[in-house]
Order: C-alpha cells, then sequence, then structure tokens
C-alpha cells in the first residue's frame, strides 16, 4: 500500500508489551512507570489478526518489539501464527537479548529470521549503568544463542549517549568478534523532534520510511514522531490502517504522547 508520498508501507512494527527487565536511562522512566492496563493489551490472536488484515493490504515484513517483546507471555506462540499468515515473508525482533538463551531455538524454529539486540556499551559497569542494573555478560550469553540457533545476521543496536565514554571502536570490534553487525542510533527525543539517520541502517531517514506502528493497545502509528494515532477498536482494524496510512507524515515532527518503552522504538 501506497501513502500520499508513494512510498510503499509494507512493514509493520508491532509492541507487543510496554514491560521490559532493564530501565535504560534513554528508554524508560526508572520508576513510576505506567503500563497499559491488562485488559487493554492485545491477547496473540487480535495481534494475529491485525496481521492479516495488514498482509492483505501488502504488509510482508514483521519486527517484534517491546518493551521487551520476550517478557510477552506466548511469544513463540505468536511468532508461529504470524509465520503462517499469508503474505509475510519476514518477522524480526528487537530484544534487549537478556532472554534469548532460554528463546531462540524455539522462535528460529517457530519462524523467526533474524533479531536487533540493544547494547550500549562493552564495558560492564557502563553497561550496568546505562540500563540501572542489566549484566553485560548475560547480553553476551543472548547474542551466542542468537548465532547458535541462527538468528542471523545479528544486528547490535547502539544508542549513541552524549559523554557517556561508551567506546564505539570497542563496540565495533567486539561486534566483528561474534559475526554480528552494528548500527549506531544518536539519541533521540520525542518530545523535540530530535533524531538522525541510523548509521549502518535506513532508520531515520524519512524520504525512505516504508513502516507502520502497532502499540499494545491497538493503536497503529503512522510514525515514530507523531502524536497521531488510530485504535482498532474505536476503528475496526482495516479503516485503523487506512487513516494511519493517510496521516503517514513526508517528515517526523514530535510526539508528545508516548515514550519510547511503549512504542517500540
Amino acid at each position: 500500500m501506497f501513502d500520499r508520498y508513494n512510498r510503499n508501507i509494507s512493514y509493520l512494527r508491532i509492541s507487543v508489551t510496554d514491560k521490559c527487565n532493564l530501565r535504560c536511562v534513554y528508554c524508560m522512566p526508572e520508576d513510576d512507570v505506567r503500563y497499559v492496563a491488562k485488559d487493554e493489551v492485545l491477547s496473540l490472536n487480535e495481534i494475529v489478526e491485525v496481521v492479516k488484515v495488514g498482509a492483505g493490504l501488502g504488509l510482508s515484513k514483521i519486527r517484534l518489539t517491546g518493551g521487551e517483546p520476550l517478557m510477552r507471555k506466548g511469544i513463540v506462540d505468536l511468532v508461529q501464527m504470524i509465520d503462517q499468515v499469508e503474505g509475510i515473508k519476514e518477522i524480526t525482533m528487537t530484544t534487549n537479548g537478556i532472554l534469548l538463551p532460554k528463546f531462540a531455538a524455539r522462535l528460529k524454529k517457530a519462524g523467526l529470521k533474524r533479531v536487533n539486540i540493544s547494547l550500549d556499551s562493552v564495558k560492564p559497569e557502563l553497561y550496568t549503568k546505562i540500563t540501572r542494573g542489566g549484566k553485560l555478560d548475560n547480553v553476551f550469553a543472548g547474542i551466542k544463542a542468537a548465532n547458535d540457533a541462527g538468528l542471523t545476521p545479528v544486528k547490535i543496536n547502539v544508542v549513541k549517549l552524549r559523554d557517556e565514554g561508551q567506546d564505539a571502536q570497542a563496540i565495533k570490534d567486539f561486534a566483528a568478534s561474534a559475526g554480528a553487525q552494528v548500527r549506531f542510533i544518536t539519541q533521540m527525543d520525542l518530545r523535540t523532534g530530535e533524531f538522525t539517520q541510523v548509521e549502518g541502517g535506513d532508520g531515520g531517514n524519512c524520504a525512505i520510511c516504508n513502516r507502520l506502528r502497532l502499540l499494545a493497545d491497538g493503536t497503529i502509528k503512522p510514525c515514530l514522531f507523531s502524536n497521531k494515532g488510530y485504535n482498532i477498536n474505536e476503528h475496526g482494524i482495516e479503516n485503523a490502517f487506512l487513516m494511519a496510512l493517510n496521516a503517514k507524515p513526508k517528515k517526523g515532527a514530535i510526539n508528545q504522547k508516548n515514550s519510547f518503552y511503549n512504542i517500540g522504538g
């Protein structure tokens, strides 16, 4: 399906949960996190129904995000169900990697193609500081599990923070040793509309953006940097898709209604 600027929208990012087992400084508040009410979170079957309708409109790629998607109960079943939807050619996931030793092999068997793993430093103390308590060795184990399961090529996502001494070269060297690709993402600000193109990826390049977003509560958003959103329960699935498609801006602006942890980054 094509938007007003003749971009072929074929990619849906699905936030399956807004919960996470880390509290990264650029993503989640340290405390007083406001989650979607349990009875408002889409069921697995509802998510699959959205994917089916989207596939009928032209979607072919799905990325599962969060929060942390591996915290969503039934995530392996969800991957398997989406993989059976006619027209869906690729399912990927963005994760912090901590739970991959438990899930990687099962996810691969269910139909997941590859993963992007968040890793903002290979310095143990700095990683713990950025994630407010995360353990670097757990991410290393997750990367190994992804490689062992064939969820490749593993891509490492690095958010470039100001004045944190992350040592980009050390991260590049680690990625090379792990057989992974690395992408650097300059820290974004939803409230001010501050973003740049991803180094090593297409994210942030509005001219070729081909994605819409489904939030855990059933809202379809046209853009990360947009206040607009259309809930499937209010508008119906197909209408919500078409409304989001028509509202997709030429370029991202600001988003004062969401945070990174509940929109899927």
